[in-house]
């Protein structure tokens, strides 16, 4: 027989438009027809697949441009009907994606008639032998699909799975072979477990990279110089107690981490920190500790004395700022919670300010993302393994393949600066002479060979960033032309012809920003693109991370807030009010660290009346309250956002967050996980792990004691009959959910006739019992350990006074997710049973000639 086309995960049907006249649910297929329909004429990229919530009805239709041709599609596009009438769809790009969603399963789309469908069925059978589909929460993303694969051992190549051997290919004429997933990641994830929180943001600013010395002022043990070497930098430092002997030397960055903030004389304090900036030929970063929930130690001189008998003099981010100022003479730009920049002379303090209203990793997104390949000649691209022997190459050819390395690094900075580069702006310069002859003649070759729309894609990036950085100038002294650093005079010359139609450009930035209808059609396209989470026509809100890849004039209404407010390293999320003109900045609890952030502090800043409200929150009257579905304000590549989005949709599918904009609070959500018996888990949830109050709710009808002591065996004895295990409660909980909340919901109240029987009261229940195979004693373990019940679930008999107990089988075989169900008579309690793996098994009792109950398959069952 021949199965219907289609797949459904949890409450998601997936269908390829290819087989829609073959899915047999007559609403859905009409519900999907009635999206097409509504379809505009010219879109991005034609859908092919539709996804329609079968509790909702709400429709997804998809775009996977290489459905037929790729083993596990990447999404490109989506649009969104939400349920009720078809009308307008919401519309979603995954172009400029990293960690685009991929399709798994696709043979189970198509009709089974299709040709291809045993080969793709071949391949998800050989994905789930390597235990791919064994984790089904984080697959659905490209970087976590690649990653699994290689923990496995293997790769993907076409379709199919190939073992990793000893070697891998380090052949560098492949295209973009080191641009696999995002770039940089290494230090940046090397940072998270070694380096100090000052060392992190000198990277994350890229001030601190490979040909960058560097020298850690106070160093301590020298963690942070170990780490820097083993990456290839030049990193010395001095501490007066481990490294007394080292000399003081000048350095381009020079580390203060840390230090100042345990000296006790605030006149060495001073000392040191005037002394570390004198080395420094760049910048100096600092590091101090900020005042906490709670300070260790007593009150001595202007810090706290520990019980170590250490000094910590804590400072607030305002303090902090201040001091540094008022010391250096010289402006300090805060980047993260007790971390600050200064820098050594103007033209190093404003390549700074004009790199952080600069999109960071231009080159590496536009070359990752899927964008179309250099254009080389067909017998200078890479042979294959399988081809016998190479055809003869033409001279041209053969020099393109010799120098592709270098022309690759040089179209990686031309689309870093969004402009041709100037010879001290090419880091390979040298080796470009060597082998080309000269810039111009390696020029030449990436403009004849290289796709140049990705070039005008990130002219179109570093104009916007141009035109941002000077609206905000308009808020302060602007520089003459000839002040301005090189690379800022050449960027104005290349985007603009010069400083005045520049100025005139950041201006005419500004005045968009103030347009509420020009900011929705901002946001509205910014959502498009996975940019945050846009509510209706109100406001859009999304991860700080996340603000320099919106489109220009929300960066610059976001930067318009930021003059009243310059405290962006310690919030978490921005919301644009649209019409307004108000922007709310959101600082949060274990943001990273916590599916369920709490809210510390809100900032309103009304940028029209020049003023800012400042809401804090952790007292009894106002409360913390809980951060819902975090995922939406994210992007698929920011870090975890993968496990959150499972996490979110887990929750969401408990029913416990409701309709409300801002859900429950923490206590209230608490008390309801543990009525549904759930918990929470890092980012998982997770069966309870705790045993409730026996007259607790067990689903809409019941108790725990309905099923303990329902039973006339120990109701005439009065047996405890007490469960042990948290599992079994589990297990009752789930049984009265999924089974008799709706048989109740739909034939009205039943009775309970027999619940749980722990070992206790099955040894007083005479005959016709089967303690081992009847899962009345749930999830009970014997004496050995083992499971009494090796089914596991959980067991009850029930009958619906004044119904045929017949029809109420029937029913219950039509429309339940029951494990195994006995009948036995119109007129008796029918036994059911629920576990975690149903197997929908009903039996009908029936006599047998030696008169014993003997159970035979139902009718119709």
């Amino acid at each position: 027989m021949k199965s219907p086309p289609g797949k459904t995960i949890v409450d998601e049907f997936y269908v390829h438009f290819s087989a829609l006249e073959h899915v047999e649910n007559e609403a859905t297929k009409l519900r999907i027809q009635q999206a097409i329909a509504a379809m505009v004429a010219s879109v991005e990229e034609a859908p092919n697949v539709a996804k329609v919530n079968l509790r909702s009805g709400r429709v997804s239709l998809l775009a996977y441009p290489e459905f037929f041709e790729s083993a596990f599609p990447t999404l490109a596009a989506a649009w969104i009907f939400q349920p009720g009438p078809v009308s307008t769809a919401s519309f979603r790009s995954y172009r400029d994606t990293i960690n685009p969603p991929i399709l798994h399963r696709k043979e189970l789309l198509v009709a089974s008639s299709h040709p291809e469908r045993a080969v793709w069925a071949a391949l998800t059978s050989t994905a789930e032998r390597l235990g791919l589909f064994d984790e089904p929460s984080t697959i659905g993303f490209r970087l976590n699909w690649n990653r699994l694969i290689e923990s496995k051992g293997y790769r993907l190549v076409g379709d199919q799975f190939v073992p990793l051997g000893n070697e891998l290919s380090t052949d560098l004429s492949l295209p973009y072979a080191s641009l696999d997933g995002p770039v940089q990641r290494h230090l940046t994830a090397l940072s998270r477990t070694s380096f100090s929180a000052p060392v992190q943001m000198l990277v994350r600013y890229e001030l601190l990279h490979a040909g960058i010395s560097f020298f850690d002022y106070g160093c301590g043990r020298g963690g942070d110089i170990s780490g820097l070497v083993a990456e290839g930098i030049d990193a010395q430092g001095w501490d007066p107690h481990f490294l007394p002997d080292a000399p003081l030397a000048q350095a381009d960055i020079v580390n203060l981490g840390f230090v100042i903030n345990v000296i006790e004389d605030p006149a060495e304090r001073v000392e040191a920190l005037t002394r570390a900036f004198r080395l420094a030929r760049t910048a100096l970063s600092v590091g101090v500790m900020l005042y906490g929930g709670d300070i260790p130690g007593r009150p001595y001189l202007d810090g706290y004395r520990t019980s170590r008998n250490t000094f910590q003099k804590y400072f607030s981010q305002g303090e902090f700022k201040d001091y540094v100022e008022q010391v250096l003479h010289r402006d300090a730009f805060v980047v993260g919670p007790g971390v600050a920049f200064v820098f050594a002379s103007s033209e190093a303090e404003q390549r700074f300010s004009a790199s952080r209203y600069r999109r960071r990793n231009v080159a590496a997104r536009l070359l990752a993302t899927g964008s179309p390949k250099p254009i080389w000649p067909k017998s200078a691209r890479p042979i294959e393994s399988k081809e016998l022997r190479r055809p003869r190459m033409s001279r041209t050819a053969q020099r393109l393949a010799t120098v592709r390395p270098l022309l690759d690094q040089l179209w990686a900075t031309m689309l870093d600066l969004g402009r041709a580069p100037e010879a001290e702006e090419v880091a390979n310069l040298s080796e470009i002479d060597s082998q080309l002859g000269s810039l111009p003649t390696a020029l030449r070759f990436v403009y004849r060979h290289y796709n140049q729309s990705l070039l005008s894609i990130a002219a179109e990036t570093r104009t916007n960033d141009l035109r941002l950085l000077l609206a905000t100038q308009q808020f302060a002294q602007r520089p003459a032309y000839r002040q301005l650093e090189p690379r800022l005079q050449r960027d104005i010359k290349a985007f603009f012809g010069n400083y005045r139609l520049a100025e005139a450009a950041g201006m005419q930035l500004l005045l968009d920003a103030a347009e509420p209808a020009k900011v929705l059609t901002a946001c509205q396209l910014a959502a498009t693109q996975g940019l945050g989470w846009l509510q209706g026509d109100r406001s859009l809100q999304l991860h700080v991370a996340m603000v320099e890849r919106l489109p220009a004039v929300l960066r610059a209404y976001v930067a318009c807030g930021l003059i009243l407010w310059d405290a962006l390293s310690e919030v978490q999320l921005v919301k644009i009010h649209i019409s307004s003109g108000k922007l709310t900045l959101m600082e949060l609890d274990e943001f990273d660290d916590n599916p369920l952030p709490r809210l510390s502090r809100r900032i309103k800043v009304n940028i029209r009346k020049l003023d800012c409200d400042v809401f804090q929150y952790g007292s009894a009257q106002y409360p913390k309250p809980v951060l819902y579905r975090k995922s939406r304000y994210l992007h698929e590549d920011y870090p975890g956002f993968v496990n959150q989005l499972a996490f979110d949709e887990a929750l969401e599918r408990t029913g416990l967050l409701g309709d409300s904009e801002f859900g429950p609070s923490a206590e209230q959500l608490t008390l309801s996980l543990e009525i549904c018996r759930l918990a929470i888990a890092d980012y998982r949830l997770v069966p309870s792990t705790t045993i409730p109050d026996l007259d607790a709710s067990c689903g809409t009808n019941f108790t725990y004691r309905s099923f303990i002591e329902c039973g006339e065996t120990q109701r005439r004895l009065g047996l405890p009959n007490l469960p042990l295990n948290p599992k079994t409660y589990n297990a009752l909980h789930a049984l009265a959910v999924t089974i008799l909340d709706p048989v109740i919901e739909y034939f009205g109240p039943i009775r309970l006739t027999y619940g749980f029987a722990s070992a206790t009261l099955t040894r007083q229940i005479a005959g016709r019992i089967a303690p081992r195979l009847d899962q009345h004693a749930a999830c009970e373990q014997g004496g050995s350990g083992a499971l009494i019940c090796r089914r596991g679930g959980a067991a009850c008999d029930f009958i619906v006074d004044d119904e045929d107990m017949k029809e109420v089988t029937h029913w219950i075989v039509k429309h339940l997710p029951f494990d195994r169900l006995y009948f036995y008579g119109s007129e008796r309690p029918i036994h059911i049973s629920f576990s975690a793996t149903p197997v929908q098994q009903a039996f009908q009792l029936a006599m047998s000639s030696s008169g014993r109950l003997v159970p035979r398959p139902l009718a119709g069952g």
